[in-house]
């Protein structure tokens, strides 16, 4: 086998026999690192701490995984503006939780001739909320049903998008260049400029 010392030193070729040996040499265990090398290789290394620091790694990446979490809201396609604010609200609280949203809109018997019902109502709430969602999904037939996946957007996202509508417009950004050319160097108004024009012009004639 390959040997690998405790500090990442490469100790060479080594039988089990002088690994294990070397190992005991350090009050250390003889862990196999890579059984599929040729020949494999062996570290010598505190098994125990490695097992340790391997699980707390492992707890880490779990935290950092974010796990999303999918909502439904179903709605009828002929639900009263009651019914669709209150289901409404209770989306904005899904959205604003970090979830996304499946929303559904459920036909029964002739409603399916209807379909066009169901697909207004999911523009209207998609608009209703481009504020803090985004469509992930667009409206589709799924038997029965229509639905779409609305996708909750971060405040992060939201404020970049503010700031490059027409808010997020910096100051003098909206003037023309005509506008800005008329303002001048400081002290020198367009009254006075039209005035310097005129005395280049008159001396222009004069000779």
């Amino acid at each position: 086998m390959r040997l690998v010392g405790p500090d990442g030193d490469q100790l060479g070729i080594k039988s089990l026999n002088e690994a294990r040996e070397t190992a005991r040499s350090h009050n250390l265990d003889l862990v196999e690192v890579a059984p599929q090398a040729l020949p494999p290789v062996c570290r010598i290394m505190d098994w125990g701490k490695h097992r340790y620091e391997l699980s707390q790694k492992a707890k880490e990446g779990k935290k950092k995984q974010s796990q999303i979490v999918v909502k439904e809201m179903k709605f009828r396609p002929k639900i009263d503006q009651h019914d669709y604010e209150t289901k409404k609200r209770h989306v904005v609280r899904f959205l604003e939780d970090g979830s996304k949203v499946k929303i559904t809109i459920m036909f029964r018997g002739r409603e399916m001739t209807h379909t066009e019902l169901g697909r207004r109502i999911l523009d209207q709430l998609a608009e209703d909320l481009e504020e803090v969602a985004a469509v992930e999904s667009s409206a589709k037939l799924d038997g029965r049903n229509m639905i779409m996946v609305l996708a909750p957007i971060s405040k992060k996202d939201a404020k970049i998008e503010d700031l490059s509508g027409p808010r997020g417009k910096r100051k003098g950004k909206g003037k023309t260049r005509q506008q800005q050319e008329d303002v001048g160097p400081p002290g020198v108004g367009p009254a006075n400029r039209d005035a310097g024009l005129q005395e280049v012009r008159r001396a222009d004639s004069i000779g």
